[in-house]
């Protein structure tokens, strides 16, 4: 068998993360990849990671503190907030920032003016600078693990950070075709792209390599304590020993339809992550007695089918902030503010409708007018002017309602109500355009003002899109300390056994902070796990 400190699994933001702290903190380190690449749904995402009060805030001209992302953090609470564990996220987390850019390829910059996503809370940044980026990473520094990083299914390009995506802005800059051809030649990639393989090299560095195609199956355990893991491999059947712990970084269940419909609080037919995240680690913690905490909870999306990219699915986020565009449920009416942040939106969804007992905004569609066809267009990568053919359209609104199969009349003066609202500059039925962050998107040349976001349906034809309730990730798992320590049933650590990222309860709850506010906790808790699970060596 062979024998290591520290055996983590997973390959995304956290375990990486996990593995260069253990590392150095002088623990011997194995790192194991369920999938036959590395990445994890960190390398699918856009990569930007949520630290408040870190030390690049000041160069964007933002000032922050401990206190002011505390009171930020628990105002979002709802009560499912510990106050342990948000003041270990926001005391270490710019320690991370500073770690990792001292000793690894990670270089982070601030990203100016992308609001936090309740930037009206108390504590709250309305200009931005605590999510951060990596700029792009040159894949050729990998060797051999040049091609060994999971690709992006939405992101075609692999060559742009976030923010020259339409996901990190509503009508982003991209680079010039020159940029491009520069950038690709160089495979200098951007986004999750850019932070895995920064991690990585990091990893590689010290020797880490990962081992790919190993799916842990079950912790070995010894006298209640976690002392190595069981895996299936293409060779057979592996067991590992773990001496100091395993840290689980396995992501979250989202793709695993039993737990889905046993454990989150309404529907989410269409996750948009890797099809690996089916909840082992989630198994393994529960078979090792984990008290576990915030299955409810997933960060939250919605979600549309489109043929444009290999996973059959868009998130929708910029697309139904922008004028002249609205959501409607099957009554023909408008259900909530389209412009907020999409884990808010999410919620959404969840509403039920006593009368009928069904969720009163399942199924819902995005409505828009040839009007934002011609400013905007549609699609990942839209072409202003061009509606694609998979979009439903109608030259009327009668017939748009018809084809939907909601009520004409409703919906014609839903849309008239709309537009009497936009001619009077405010929604006072959802108050859309009211946060800076519904001003952060919308039309850039109107940016943080309320016509970025307010805009008249008037000009036929009318367009449809089938919206559905989506996810990111699943954010429930074992409970932790903030030493990422997995809790028992008695809420006492399970010697051996860590947890970071979307595999362990979450630390935000119910809450999304900001941008990158699955990341910054996912990191921060792996840098806690791996520094802490390397201390073990002296009780050994």
């Amino acid at each position: 068998m062979e024998t290591y400190d520290v055996a983590i699994l997973g390959t995304g933001a956290a375990g990486l993360t996990a593995a260069i702290a253990a590392h150095d903190g002088g623990a011997k380190v194995a790192i194991f990849e369920k999938a036959d690449l590395v990445g994890g749904t960190t390398a699918w995402s856009g990569g930007q990671v949520w630290i408040p009060n870190n030390p690049h805030m000041p160069a964007v001209g933002v000032e922050d503190s401990r206190d002011n992302a505390l009171t930020y953090i628990m105002s979002l609470s709802q009560g499912m907030i510990e106050q342990r564990l948000a003041e270990a996220f926001v005391d270490t987390g710019p320690e991370m920032v500073r770690y990792l850019e001292a000793k690894t390829p990670v270089q982070f910059y601030a990203v100016a003016d992308f609001p936090d996503y309740h930037p009206e809370f108390p504590g709250g940044c309305p200009r931005g600078g605590r999510t951060l980026e990596c700029s792009i990473f040159p894949f050729a520094d990998l060797g051999t693990w040049e091609k060994r990083v999971t690709p992006s299914p939405y992101y075609a390009i692999p060559y742009v950070t976030m923010s020259e995506t339409p996901l990190g802005k509503a009508v982003p800059t991209p680079p010039s075709p020159e940029e491009l051809e520069r950038r690709s030649i160089r495979n200098e990639r951007g986004s999750g792209q850019a932070l895995v393989g920064r991690l990585l090299k990091a990893c590689l560095d010290r020797g880490i390599e990962p081992r790919t195609s190993w799916r842990a199956r079950q912790l070995i355990m010894e006298d209640g304590r976690v002392i190595g893991v069981d895996f299936e491999t293409a060779d057979g059947p592996r067991a590992v020993k773990a001496d100091c712990g395993v840290v689980l970084a396995t992501g979250g269940f989202e793709w695993n339809d039993d737990f889905v419909r046993a454990f989150l609080r309404g529907p989410m037919t269409h996750p948009v992550t890797p099809r690996t995240n089916t909840g082992d680690g989630l198994k393994m913690a529960m078979k090792a007695g984990a008290m576990l905490g915030n299955m409810r909870e997933a960060w939250w999306t919605a979600v549309a089918d489109v043929p444009s990219n290999s996973m059959g699915r868009m998130m929708i986020t910029a697309h139904r902030t922008r004028p002249r565009s609205i959501m409607i449920n099957r009554q023909g009416k408008r259900f909530t503010n389209e412009a907020a942040n999409y884990n808010a939106f999410g919620g959404a969804f969840h509403v039920l409708d006593v009368s009928s007992f069904s969720y009163a905004n399942l199924p819902c569609w995005l409505v828009l007018d040839q009007g934002y066809i011609d400013r905007y267009g549609f699609d990942f990568w839209p072409t202003p002017g061009i509606a694609p053919d998979w979009l439903m359209s109608a030259p009327d609104l009668q017939s748009l309602a018809e084809r939907l199969g909601v009520p004409g009349q409703a919906l014609a003066q839903t849309v008239a109500r709309w537009n009497e609202a936009v001619a009077g500059g405010s929604d006072p039925d959802y108050q859309r355009g009211e946060s800076a962050f519904d001003k952060w998107w919308g039309d850039p040349n109107l940016k943080g003002q309320k016509a970025g976001t307010l805009g008249p349906l008037d000009r036929a034809p009318y367009y449809a899109l089938p919206i559905h309730s989506g996810t990111i990730g699943t954010k429930g798992g074992p409970r932790t300390d903030t030493h990422a320590r997995v809790l028992d049933l008695e809420g006492e650590p399970i010697a051996g056994l860590y947890a970071a990222g979307n595999v362990m309860a979450s630390p935000f709850g119910m809450t999304y902070g900001g941008p990158g506010g699955t990341l910054g906790p996912a990191m921060v808790f792996g840098f806690l796990a791996g520094r802490h699970a390397a201390t073990r060596r002296s009780n050994i």
